[in-house]
C-alpha cells in the first residue's frame, strides 16, 4: 500500500460531454505536508506522467480505500485520464463512473454554497528520496525526488489546511443546455440560442420580430420556471 498521502485542490471540468469530469492539482513542488515530515522536489511526478502516458494509471479512490481496505472500499469510484506535471505540481483530470457512489461524489462536489467534499490526495511509493538529519524544528526531514504512483482519493479531511474547491462547474455545456430547451421546454433553436445568449430579452425581441419560427405550443410556465433555474445554476458556477 502507499506510504503517503498527500492532498490538494480539486476542480470541476465543463465543457461538451464533461459531466461528472473534473480536474484539480493533486501536489505541488516545493511544499511540506501539514505535519511537516516532506517535501517533493520539482521533476518528483514526471515518471507518474511517463507511467500514464504508457497506460499505468493510478486508481481513483475514496479515501484511499477507508480504514478496512475491503473489496468495496478499494472499488473505484472512477478513471483518471490526465495526468500533467508543470512547474507547480501536479496537475490530474478524471472522471467519475455513473454509479451510485459516483453520482454521490459529484453532488457533493457541487454543492452550494461551498462543497461538501473538497479534497485530493495522492498515495505513493517514494522510489527516490534525500533525507536531511540537520533539518531545523518544523522543517520537512525528507524530499522525494521520484515517485511511484499508486492512487489518487477523494478525500473529506485532507492533511493540508489549504486543500480547497477553488470552482464548481456543471456538466452542462452550452450545447446540451441548448437541446433541453428545445426538447423540454419545446422552443426552437433560435428562440433557445436568443434565450442562452441574451437571456429573457433576448427571446422576446426574437418573437416581437417575428423571428422565432413555429415549434409548437407555447412551453409551460413550470418548464421555463426550471430551465431558467438551471441555466441560472450554470451561470453562477461557470463564473466560480
Amino acid at each position: 500500500m502507499p506510504d503517503c498521502f498527500v492532498p490538494w485542490t480539486v476542480q470541476l471540468a465543463a465543457g461538451e460531454g464533461s459531466a461528472m469530469t473534473f480536474s484539480g492539482i493533486a501536489a505541488v513542488y516545493g511544499r511540506p505536508d501539514d505535519g511537516r515530515d516532506y517535501t517533493f522536489a520539482p521533476g518528483a511526478f514526471d515518471g507518474a506522467v511517463r507511467q500514464m502516458r504508457a497506460g499505468k494509471r493510478p486508481a481513483m479512490l475514496l479515501q484511499h480505500g477507508g480504514w478496512d481496505f475491503t473489496a468495496d472500499d478499494m472499488l473505484p469510484i472512477g478513471l483518471w485520464t490526465d495526468l500533467q506535471a508543470d512547474e507547480q505540481g501536479l496537475k490530474v483530470s478524471g472522471k467519475l463512473a455513473d454509479t451510485a457512489r459516483g453520482r454521490d461524489i459529484y453532488a457533493l462536489l457541487k454543492m452550494d454554497p461551498v462543497p461538501a467534499i473538497d479534497g485530493l490526495s495522492i498515495g505513493f511509493r517514494a522510489t527516490k528520496r534525500q533525507v536531511n538529519d540537520a533539518a531545523a524544528p518544523g522543517e520537512p526531514r525528507v524530499t522525494i525526488q521520484e515517485i511511484d504512483l499508486v492512487e489518487i482519493s477523494v478525500v473529506t479531511f485532507p492533511a493540508m489546511t489549504a486543500a480547497r474547491v477553488t470552482s464548481v462547474q456543471s456538466g452542462l455545456s452550452v450545447r446540451d443546455l441548448e437541446r433541453r430547451l428545445v426538447r423540454d421546454a419545446g422552443l426552437s433553436r433560435r428562440e433557445a440560442q436568443a434565450l442562452l445568449r441574451r437571456g429573457k430579452a433576448g427571446l422576446e425581441a426574437l418573437r416581437d420580430a417575428g423571428e422565432a419560427g413555429d415549434q409548437g405550443d407555447d412551453p409551460s410556465p413550470d418548464a421555463l420556471a426550471a430551465l431558467a433555474a438551471q441555466i441560472e445554476r450554470n451561470i453562477r458556477t461557470m463564473k466560480g
